[in-house]
């Protein structure tokens, strides 16, 4: 079955940077699109970036961003280690959830990694 594995999230002072990770299992990695979610207390859960299937080779336009993250956080994919990646920088407050990561066109979730941003 689909597994979804995240990692990476911790504290970090506004400003700082992370890099999520996400180990998948139990589908064709390669061909499907990956995205990232999140969902902050209280909140409904929102999509953050997505990576078409050939973004590691892809020019511009294989990935697509929430406007508030764009410019700050950067989606990769590693199709040989079958993992996803989401680079953060420049945090803020507003970023703090559980982030997910997701084969876009199916509907597994993983556990989830808690991202915190406070001074």
């Amino acid at each position: 079955q689909v597994q979804l594995v995240e990692s990476g999230g911790g504290l970090v002072r506004p400003g700082g940077s992370l890099r999520l990770s996400c180990v998948a299992s139990g589908f064709i990695f390669s061909i499907h699109a990956m995205s990232w979610f999140r969902q902050a207390p209280g909140k409904q859960r929102e999509w953050v970036a997505t990576i078409a299937p050939d973004g590691s080779a892809a020019p511009d336009g294989s990935a697509d961003y929430l406007d508030s993250v764009k410019g700050r956080f950067t989606i990769s994919r590693d199709d040989a280690k079958k993992m996803v990646f989401l680079r953060m920088n420049s945090l803020k407050p507003e970023d703090t959830a559980v982030y997910y990561c997701k084969p876009t066109a199916l509907g597994s979730w993983g556990q989830g990694t808690q991202v915190t941003v406070s001074s």
